[in-house]
C-alpha cells in the first residue's frame, strides 16, 4: 500500500518549533545568564512589547526595579552588607532570570502552538500525490495491461509504482474499495457484487448509476478512483 509520506520529526529534541525559532527562543532566554542579569529587564521589556503580555510586562517591571537597586548599590559595593545585597540582587537577575526565561519562552516564541504546523508542506504532498493521480490514470487509459502489470490501484499487492493513492473499482478486493471517500463495508459490498454482475465499470457517474451510490460521493470519488477493464 502507498501510504502518504509521514511529517518529518522535529530537528530540534523535544521542541515542535523550526530550528532557527528554537535557537532563537533559546538565546533569548539565556540572555540574563549570559549577561551577569545586566540584560534581564530588557530581556523581558522587549518580550513584553512584542506579545503585549501582562504577565511579561509585569516580569519586565520587577526585574527593572531589581536593576535600579543593583545600580543604586554599585556605589556602596565595598560595604560589607550591600556588596552582600548586590550579590543576591545580582543571582536573581541572572539565575531566576534565566530559569524564569526558559519557562516563558515558548509564551514568547510560539505563543499558539503553531511553529510546528508546516501547512505548504502538507500541501504540496496533495498536490503531488493528484499529479501521481492524473498520470496513473493517463497510462491507464492508454494501456491498460501495463496498468494492470504495475497494479494502479492495487495498493493490496507488491507494487513499485506510485500512483497517488489510486483504487481500482474494477479489480480491487471490498476491504479496499472501502479506502474511497464515503465507501462504507456496506456499499463496498454493493459494489462488489454488481461488478459481478456488469462486468466491471467504465467511470464514477456508471458506477454511481449502477450500484446506486450517494450523488454526492461521484466527485470525490472520480478524484481518487480509476476503471481499468
Amino acid at each position: 500500500m502507498n501510504a502518504p509520506a509521514p511529517y518529518p520529526p522535529p530537528r530540534v529534541p523535544s521542541d515542535s518549533m523550526p530550528p532557527g525559532r528554537a535557537a532563537l527562543s533559546v538565546t533569548w532566554a539565556a540572555l540574563p545568564f549570559l549577561s551577569l542579569g545586566y540584560l534581564t529587564p530588557f530581556t523581558f521589556a522587549g518580550a513584553a512589547l512584542w506579545r503585549r503580555n501582562t504577565h511579561l510586562v509585569v516580569a519586565a517591571l520587577v526585574y527593572a526595579a531589581v536593576f535600579v537597586a543593583q545600580v543604586v548599590l554599585l556605589g556602596d559595593a565595598e560595604e560589607g552588607g550591600s556588596a552582600r545585597l548586590l550579590g543576591v540582587l545580582t543571582f536573581v537577575q541572572a539565575v531566576v532570570g534565566c530559569g524564569h526565561a526558559f519557562l516563558v519562552r515558548r509564551r514568547v516564541f510560539d505563543p499558539h502552538g503553531l511553529s510546528g504546523v508546516d501547512n505548504e508542506a502538507a500541501i504540496e504532498r496533495v498536490r503531488r500525490s493528484r499529479a501521481l493521480r492524473r498520470k496513473a490514470r493517463q497510462l491507464a487509459a492508454s494501456d491498460p495491461g501495463l496498468a494492470r502489470e504495475l497494479r494502479i490501484g492495487r495498493p493490496d499487492l507488491p507494487r513499485e509504482y506510485n500512483d497517488g493513492g489510486l483504487i481500482d473499482v474494477n479489480h480491487a478486493p471490498a476491504e479496499v474499495l472501502t479506502q474511497l471517500p464515503g465507501v462504507t463495508p456496506q456499499l463496498a459490498a454493493r459494489i462488489v457484487r454488481v461488478r459481478e454482475e456488469t462486468g466491471g465499470f467504465m467511470s464514477a457517474e456508471e458506477l454511481s448509476a449502477l450500484a446506486g451510490l450517494p450523488p454526492a460521493l461521484t466527485a470525490e470519488m472520480a478524484e481518487h478512483a480509476v476503471f481499468i477493464r
